[in-house]
């Protein structure tokens, strides 16, 4: 789908949430593993519509680990799993039931706005070296 060979994170720019995710695992993604996308990007819409999400609601990151994607809950435990410890203790998250976790992520996806501002900051040195447009 893209010509890519590293792992990769598909985020919301414009979302204080999602873009602060995208900081956080460029800063502690310590051996580089992730490339980001921004969703509102050409390549984030294409990524979007190839995995069957609405590319204009970007109600979720999309997380590809090792040629697999992986969204909503999932996205974020599969996420910290592959940048090790002492992150990788959040990936306990991925072992909520699927619709109770969906239910949890998709309530604060649908109000992410109300959250914060939706405006991103600009993005820090770590994330701005690896954004693929």
């Amino acid at each position: 789908m893209t010509d890519l060979d590293t792992d990769l994170i598909v985020f919301d720019g414009t979302c204080i949430f999602c873009s602060g995710f995208a900081r956080f695992m460029a800063r502690y993604d310590r051996k580089a593993r992730f490339r980001f996308v921004t969703a509102q990007s050409e390549k984030g819409r294409v990524l979007y519509n190839h995995y069957g999400l609405d590319p204009d609601l970007m109600e979720t990151n999309i997380v590809i680990v090792d040629g697999v994607a992986h969204v909503k809950m999932a996205a974020f435990a599969a996420a910290v799993r592959a940048i090790g410890w002492p992150w990788r203790l959040f990936a306990v998250l991925g072992y909520i039931p699927q619709p109770l976790s969906d239910w949890l992520y998709d309530r604060i996806a649908r109000n992410r706005y109300l959250f914060g501002r939706r405006k991103c900051i600009l993005p820090s040195e770590d994330l701005r070296g690896r954004i693929v447009d």
